[in-house]
Formats: C-alpha cells, structure tokens, sequence
C-alpha cells in the first residue's frame, strides 16, 4: 500500500503532464473506431487453408469451427502431444506440430490464416509472428496477455491489412447487437454508471506457488508450454491444462477471462475508449503470484462523442468457494434483478441512465431487460414498449467464425477484428495493472501514451520481457 504522499505527486511539471494526457485521452475516445481494409481477399471459391495452434480445450473448437465455416485444415499443432493425436484423428491430412514458429516458418507459402487458441501467455506472440507473415488470425479471448501486445496487434492488422477476429462468440449474437442500438438510441439516457460483476474464478488462483517439481509427462513439451514467460519447474495439476488462467505468469485472472465476454456490449454501446483513471478499489488477500479470489476495480471515463462521463465498476470473485465473500454491487442498486431472478445472478451487467437501467443476465449479452423510471419491474427488451420502436441499425451476424471468413473472403469487417477487439482488450487489460499496482492506488492513464503520468511503476507490467527466442 502507497502513502497519500506516494499517491499524489505535486510537482508542477507533472500537473501540466496531467492536463495534456486528459486532454488527448478524451481527444482519443471522441474518435469512431476505423473500418478495417482487407488488402488480399481471397474470394468466395477459394479454399482457405488454416492452421490452428492449440487444439486443447477452446481449441478443439475452433479447430472444428473453421473446418465448418469451409477452411481447409492444413497444420495442427499443440505442445501436448496425446492432445495433438487426439485432434489429428479428425484432419488426418495436417501436418503436425509442436513448436508454432517452426510450423509458421516451413509453412508460410502453405498457410492463408491461423486460429490461436493458446493459454493466453501466447496469444500476442503467436499471432504478432502470423501476422508479420500476412496471414490472416482468428484468436481466441483475452486477445493478449499485455497493453502493448493488444496495441501491437491492433497496429499489425491495420499495416497488413488482415481479416481478423477476437473469440468472444457474443459479439453475433443479435440480442447484444441490439441492446447497442437500444442503449445509442437513448431509451435509458446518458448512462453515468456500469456495473459488471463475474462468477469467476472457476480455477484455482489466491494462493502461493507450491514447492518442489514433478516430473514433466512424456507427452507434454514444458520449454515450449512455457514459452515468452519466465521459466519454472513443472508442477502436476497446477499449471496445465486449465489450471493457468490465475496466474500472473500465464493469464489474467477472472477479469482478464470474462470480460471481453460481459464487458463488450457495453464497451461499445458506450463508446468507452480509454478511460483517465484507474483503480482497484478493494481485494481479498494478495498473494505474489496469483491473481486475488475476489476483487473490486473501477474505471472513470471522460465524456466523449455524445457520451457522458462514465464510472464503471468490475467485480468478480466465485458465489461457490467458502473461503471468500465475493465483492458485488450494492444490494440496494440491484433489488429488482434480485427480485426478479429470486437472488442476484453470478454474473451480468447492468447500465444505470438517467431515464432508466438495462440489465443482461448472460455472458454474453444475449439476454437484456429494461427498467424506465417510474417502473417496478424489469421487462425483456423483446417485449418492453419503449424498445420496440427502436430501429435496428447493426446489421445481424451469419456466425461469428463465419463473419471471419466473410472478411477474408470480401473484406467485410467481422464484428470484433483487431480494431475493435485490441481497443476493448487493452482496456480491460487495465484493470490487472491496476490491481498490480496495488489496492487504493489511483493510477491515472494516458491511453494514447499507454502510461500512467503519476503511477510510473505501472510501465512494469504494460509488456512482458520474453525470453529469448520469443519475440513480441
């Protein structure tokens, strides 16, 4: 914890800092987000050959998922090799690997995309080498594990002109498409609070490394799980498979995990851009190497386009797990969802306007309710008059693999491409720094800059020191 001395520099020469970097931050949010440019479309009867790194788990999936959407499986390549065999069994003509830059440099002239479906330690490097290559990536949630990833990320699809796409599937869902249009329209007015809270973590995290190391599996290529991370020894059950996302080595904690999921309707109904100041507000006990099991953040946001400013505040923490209470919205703020779903929900969202709330129950915004002033209850936005009359102005999705091939295809945009899904990534990415930083520190940004004018010991954890061999 930081003295209020420690908190609060005085100097003139950073009160000037301040003013410029709140000046550009709000310069910064006013601006639309650019319409991404596909520089090489591969057209509507091309087969486009993909190779997917990591099969595991989400991987699995998104394997299968481009498959469906008309790919062409050319590679498959995993760190644990029964992993590996397991997925092969299906696309007995990829080729397989275990180390991604291997695979990437003997197949280059092979490969048109690949899908990154990694622990997220990996993300940003796996894709950065693709991309500099000029394929095409779909990339699986939190789109990187570091600000200067996501804004690297952003920079590579804008100079390569790439067909891209973030994994958080709820961006084609039509209910949160249109709780955009509801919330742009005004039905609940200016929107001077969001509150979103997660049922997370469902994995271990708020403890300290165990001694000792356990023999690696034949089957698993530690070096290479590791990767751009500091090197440790191999612990049975503790790192792989799932175990990872609490560490601060190889995720970012429950915030990092659900909220490009929870957090994106509203990040773009809102237009959030980068907010101006930062802080983690309340934790239970922190350990040095995991994230907390339950936590408070809160984001301030300065007005922007026809925005007012905005206070958004995340919390997270497991309903389930008896050695914590998980930090919430205040009680009195959420009776009617409470009233209305027989308790308060794990997770969801709400908007607080000036004329009114909306609530989704979900994830992934597939669901949304509304509360106008003067109402007792929440009425689902399909059926809640004042939406009704609402036009619809988002186009609606074929599939949220499928808008990636479309854009490789013919360069419409997918949904949450880099442009969109960096920005939103970077932002929540925030929030672990902040909690870095420590409880109570109000860590004041310059988004543009990606540095915090009087919180210098932030620039610690905006990138990661690879080891050698893995490049940002």
């Amino acid at each position: 914890m930081k003295t209020q001395n420690q908190l609060h520099t005085t100097s003139t020469a950073n009160s000037i800092h301040r003013r410029r970097f709140l000046k550009s931050a709000a310069a910064a949010t006013a601006l639309t987000f650019g319409f991404p440019h596909v520089g090489n479309v591969l057209g509507a009867n091309e087969k486009i050959r993909v190779a997917c790194i990591g099969v595991g788990g989400k991987g699995d999936s998104d394997t299968d998922g481009a498959a469906r959407a008309g790919a062409a499986v050319v590679a498959l390549c995993d760190v644990d090799a029964n992993t590996l065999r397991k997925k092969a069994q299906k696309y007995p003509q990829a080729k397989l690997y275990a180390d991604f830059r291997k695979m990437l440099e003997e197949m280059e002239k092979e490969i048109d995309a690949v899908t990154v479906s990694t622990p997220d330690h990996v993300h940003g490097v796996a894709s950065a080498m693709a991309m500099r290559m000029g394929k095409h990536v779909f990339c699986q949630k939190p789109l990187v594990q570091t600000v200067a990833e996501a804004r690297l990320l952003r920079q590579l699809a804008k100079e390569k002109k790439l067909a891209t796409q973030m994994g958080n599937q709820g961006s084609a869902g039509s209910g949160l498409r249109r709780a955009v249009e509801v919330v742009q329209a005004g039905v609940i007015g200016p929107v001077r609070e969001l509150h979103v809270w997660s049922n997370r973590p469902v994995w271990p995290q708020g403890i300290n490394r165990p001694e000792g190391e356990d023999p690696v599996p034949p089957e698993l290529d530690w070096d290479l799980w590791i990767g751009p991370a500091p090197m440790r020894p191999f612990k049975k059950g503790v790192y792989h498979s799932f175990a990872w996302r609490g560490w601060y080595d190889f995720g970012t904690g429950a915030l990092g995990d659900m909220a490009c999921h929870t957090v994106n309707m509203p990040f773009r109904a809102l237009k959030l851009g980068y907010p101006n100041v930062v802080e983690c507000e309340e934790t239970s006990t922190l350990f040095p190497e995991t994230f907390p099991k339950t936590s408070r953040i809160r984001f301030e946001f300065p007005a922007r386009e026809d925005m007012v400013p905005l206070k958004f505040w995340w919390y997270d923490g497991n309903p389930s797990d008896k050695a914590v209470k998980p930090l919430r919205p205040n009680p009195e703020l959420t009776k009617e969802i409470a009233e209305m779903r027989g308790g308060l929900p794990g997770s969801g969202c709400l908007l607080v306007g000036d004329k009114g709330k909306l609530f989704s129950p979900d994830d992934y915004g597939s669901q949304f309710y509304v509360l106008l002033a003067g109402e007792k209850e929440y009425v689902s936005g399909n059926n809640h008059e004042a939406v009704k009359a609402v036009p619809q102005t988002i186009p609606r999705s074929p599939g949220h693999v499928d808008e990636w091939f479309r854009m490789m295809r013919d360069g419409t945009p997918a949904y949450s491409n880099f442009d969109i899904a960096a920005y939103l990534t970077e932002i929540i990415l925030l929030g672990c720094i902040a909690l870095r930083v420590g409880v109570g520190s109000r860590m004041e940004w310059d988004g543009p800059n990606m540095l915090s004018p009087n919180c210098p010991e932030a620039s610690k954890f905006v990138r990661r020191q690879n080891r050698p061999g893995w490049p940002a």
